[in-house]
């Protein structure tokens, strides 16, 4: 798929009409179109306050002056943009499943990402895996210009190595500047997922973890004697899949996503569990919004 036909236009116009929620406001460095309860200079009128020594006189509301003989200071509302942070697990495990869950991922981190664009906030993506172990990055970018990089960014990632979310997460914490949404993409099939949730957490992201599945994560169609390899150790299990297994494997699926549920919601995570079988017109004008990830 070329990048210019990630999404077609009529798409990516219906986009402009949703913004990534901030469940609070941040500390944008320019002004952009997310309004913020801080009082600023933009051109829509708040409030006022009493006139201090070393306030701006371009700011005093001589109107109020002459009715009440006292100086106020005009107050606006400031809109501040906010940097979104996507991460994307490329992981060996995510190339897997039909639909593919790399490719579901791909196109989500694309469509929220634009949806960012579009509204003026700053946006960086960072795979975390790859053929080397190293991921790949896209700096800071703003503006709807900067979406067919993003596009051509997002379609170039591959897949590859082992997950190690607690690394590549507490790496990720320790480095990136000015915290805002962060939305990460991954199967969270790796045991350190708690630890690197938790260094996030230490941090003011507001973070989001959208689980992406592949519907036979979810519901297996397997029966009889089968050798499963990992498809990141190529480590090897042999099962015989009858109803009892499968139905454990079912009870402990559920077990998981509720312990993962649990964790997130005691650390103030949102957490949204994804199987790639949803439509995508669904997943961002429904789930996602009913999950208040967009508005």
């Amino acid at each position: 798929m070329k990048p210019d036909t990630l999404f077609d236009e009529t798409f990516l116009r219906k986009l402009e009409r949703l913004a990534i929620m901030s469940r609070r406001s941040m500390s944008g460095q320019l002004q952009g179109e997310r309004r913020s309860t801080k009082r600023g200079q933009s051109v829509e009128f708040a409030d006022f306050r009493p006139y201090a020594t070393g306030d701006d006189f371009r700011r005093v509301d001589w109107n109020a002056y002459a009715r009440l003989e006292r100086l106020f200071i005009k107050l606006f509302v400031e809109e501040e943009d906010l940097s979104v942070h996507l991460l994307i697990d490329t992981s060996k495990s995510m190339d897997w499943g039909i639909p593919n869950k790399l490719w579901y991922a791909q196109r989500a981190a694309g469509a929220l990402g634009y949806i960012a664009l579009a509204g003026l906030d700053r946006v960086t993506v960072t795979g975390l895996g790859g053929p080397d172990g190293n991921g790949s990055y896209f700096p800071p970018h703003r503006g709807k210009a900067a979406a067919y990089d993003l596009f051509t960014f997002l379609q170039n990632l591959q897949s590859g190595g082992r997950t190690d979310l607690a690394p590549r997460l507490r790496s990720y914490s320790n480095k990136a500047a000015l915290p805002g949404p962060l939305l990460l993409f991954s199967d969270l099939m790796d045991a350190g997922w708690a630890d690197g949730l938790r260094s996030l957490a230490s941090r003011r992201y507001e973070i989001t973890v959208l689980q992406i599945l592949s519907p036979d994560e979810v519901d297996p169609d397997l029966s009889g004697d089968l050798k499963l390899i990992d498809s990141e150790t190529n480590s090897a299990v042999e099962i015989t899949a009858d109803f009892d297994l499968l139905a454990r494997y079912k009870n402990n699926l559920t077990d998981w996503q509720t312990e993962i549920r649990r964790f997130c919601t005691a650390r103030g995570i949102h957490y949204v569990p994804i199987v790639t079988s949803l439509p995508f017109d669904e997943l961002l004008f429904a789930w996602l919004r009913q999950y208040m990830v967009l508005k």
